[in-house]
């Protein structure tokens, strides 16, 4: 019973650490805050539109992508710059790479947006 308590306080603190995670990536990361603005923008526009289903399911897994992304990108960069907070050329590949997944998720959202919205604006 006390294995079972101390396991459920990990889990909980857990939980509670990726929540601040979020936060914090939410509220101060400038390039997630304008993720967040053009989804809620996508959204109202989903609404507004009629979507299927279908397409909101496709809307969702592509915001989830670009925000998982933006945030995988962005703890690759802080920790690149607190373990080597100089210059070093493949410290800048590795943040180059990982900016450049957050790039390629982006684009996608956009021709996936495309993909749902032009048909139903034409």
């Amino acid at each position: 019973n006390k294995k079972l308590k101390s396991r459920q306080h990990k889990e909980s603190a857990s939980f509670a650490a990726a929540f601040k995670g979020l936060y914090v990536l939410i509220t101060s990361e400038r390039h997630v805050i304008v993720h967040v603005i053009i989804m809620a923008l996508v959204i109202v526009a989903g609404f507004i539109l009629n979507i299927s289903n279908i397409e909101w399911l496709v809307l969702c897994l592509t915001f989830g992508l670009v925000i998982c992304f933006e945030a995988i990108n962005t703890a690759i960069e802080k920790l690149c710059d607190t373990l080597h907070p100089d210059y070093n050329p493949s410290i800048g590949k590795v943040k180059d790479i990982a900016a450049g997944a957050v790039l390629f998720a982006a684009i996608l959202a956009v021709v996936i947006g495309c993909i749902i919205f032009i048909p139903k604006i034409l």
